[in-house]
């Protein structure tokens, strides 16, 4: 009882401090890091452990999928380069810059132990990014690359993890068994993902019952992620090739009234693990100090201190030298995206560079080293300054940086927006002649009025209330149908897709005259599966 009253008052704190956060126009990653660091140093504050093994699947299965479900593939396939350097070279060099340097500072050091550590704090987290970035609207390509970056680059640094651990279990460290069992986890992961997702899919299109659909999502982002990492594969990129193939074929087949609770449910889950993550790395923290010497713990927060440098300065060099290449190539060859984007530019590559805040995959990948992992304590605690450090560091100037550089690309989610509402509207009068009965002329004004923003005014009895309804049921199916064509043809990008959709999904569940005969005019349901 008492361990379940110390995490109450855990998420209480933690509730506080997100507010404040928000008050102040803060990430509160920042907030929440730092004060689970704080806690950590108060007399009688909890000491809570967790499974290692749990660790991982806990924490970044469920963040990654949600993350990988929103993802637009189209937009990603636009800015294929500068995600793939960040996912593959920055993190490579990350990794292998900071083996050199914890290996230069601590000599003892295997090299397969400075390599775990290097791909620990390799991955940025874009949850803290895009916390500062997405209040003051920038760039659409900005964030669509930091989003790519933080949902593949968790995939590319956990497998060197693995990899490494491996190495420390076996006693070496070789390239040539490493490359086969990477490339491996790599094709496997990417023909499982999906097939999983088929599955999922075709198991989900029997639930009608809300709460075993929500609950089965759960299970099946778990299962996915574990049977992943049983056959050796990587449970990241499993799980993302995963939640974009369910990500293409569910909103043609969950209806409204499922994906609405659905997301409030992942909303306040994801929320949560991230308020526990950022909270429980810091308390890692007091154990770690409490028992080493001080040359010892002055020894650890050097290495500490020169990781976090590292991680800081090789992602800025590596972005701006590629930044400066993509530059380069638009001068001499011009600039042709498929679709109105923001051109490359020092400040673009700048904001990029400065975004590389550290968060859940790296807190998670640290406690999820075994007990009896080679210098355990050392790596746990550089993982905890390098979180804090990034934070506190880039994540408390990035918004003063993004107002100084005054990035604008004229907003073209919003210009999405806009053409494809028209031509949903477009779809439905068609659909719906006018003229033909008082009912479907109410439905025709209504898909105005949400559009459009018009008003309208009208009473009805209850035979106009079934028509209505059953008119409207069919407005709304053919905007759903050319709102799946347009994604699906690469016309609007999954932003502009999900935030239509979810206004679809509002005027289905909050259309006013399907209320006393909602049974009659919607499609039958049962309670269970």
């Amino acid at each position: 009882m008492q361990q379940l009253e110390q995490i109450l008052a855990l998420f209480g704190a933690a509730m506080l401090l997100a507010g404040l956060a928000r008050r102040l126009g803060a990430p509160y990653p920042v907030f929440l890091a730092l004060g689970g660091t704080l806690l950590a140093f108060v007399p009688g504050a909890p000491v809570l452990r967790l499974p290692p093994e749990l660790a991982l699947a806990l924490f970044v299965a469920p963040v990654l999928l949600d993350a990988a479900f929103d993802a637009s593939a189209r937009d990603l396939k636009d800015n294929w380069g500068p995600v793939l350097g960040l996912v593959v070279v920055a993190v490579g060099l990350t990794t292998a810059a900071v083996a050199v340097v914890a290996h230069a500072l601590l000599p003892t050091m295997p090299w397969a132990v400075a390599i775990a550590l290097g791909a620990i704090v390799a991955p940025p987290d874009a949850v803290a990014a895009t916390a500062v970035l997405r209040p003051l609207r920038p760039p659409h390509r900005i964030l669509t690359i930091l989003e790519g970056e933080s949902l593949l680059n968790d995939a590319s640094a956990l497998l060197i993890y693995r990899l490494a651990i491996g190495a420390v279990a076996a006693g070496s460290f070789s390239v040539q068994a490493v490359v086969p069992a990477f490339l491996l986890a790599v094709v496997g992961s990417v023909v499982a993902g999906p097939a999983l997702g088929w599955l999922m899919q075709a198991l989900m299109r029997r639930i009608q019952h809300v709460p075993t659909a929500i609950i089965l999502q759960f299970v099946g982002t778990f299962t996915v992620w574990v049977l992943a990492e049983q056959v050796g594969l990587s449970g990241v990129l499993t799980t993302v090739c995963f939640a974009m193939t369910l990500a293409r074929k569910a909103p043609a087949q969950i209806p409204a009234r499922i994906r609405i609770p659905t997301n409030a449910v992942w909303a306040t889950v994801i929320f949560a693990l991230n308020i526990f993550a950022f909270i429980f790395i810091g308390l890692q923290v007091r154990p770690i100090v409490a028992q080493l010497g001080a040359p010892e713990r002055d020894r650890y927060l050097l290495i500490a201190a020169a990781v976090l440098v590292t991680v800081i300065v090789v992602r800025l060099a590596w972005h701006m030298s590629f930044n400066a290449a993509l530059r380069w190539r638009h001068r001499r060859f011009g600039f042709h995206p498929p679709r109105p984007m923001l051109r490359p530019t020092v400040g673009s590559g700048l904001v990029i560079s400065w975004a590389g805040m550290r968060g859940i995959v790296t807190v998670a990948a640290a406690i999820a080293l075994p007990p009896g992992f080679p210098l355990r304590d050392l790596i746990v605690l550089t993982a905890a300054f390098v979180v804090l450090g990034t934070l506190l560091i880039q994540g408390l100037t990035l918004k003063h940086l993004l107002r100084a550089l005054d990035l604008r690309d004229g907003d073209p989610v919003g210009e999405e927006m806009r053409a494809a509402r028209q031509r949903l509207l477009d779809t439905v009068l068609t659909a719906l002649p006018s003229g033909v009965s008082p009912a479907m002329d109410l439905v025709r004004k209504d898909f105005g009025v949400r559009m459009n923003d018009e008003q309208v005014e009208a009473g009805v009895s209850d035979a106009f209330t079934l028509a209505h309804g059953r008119a409207y049921e069919a407005a709304l199916q053919s905007a759903r149908s050319a709102l799946l064509a347009m994604r699906d043809s690469g016309a609007i990008g999954d932003d502009a897709f999900h935030a239509l959709e979810n206004e679809l999904d509002w005027m289905e569940v909050s259309d006013p005259l399907r209320g006393t005969n909602a049974e009659e005019t919607a499609p039958a349901t049962t309670q269970g599966s």
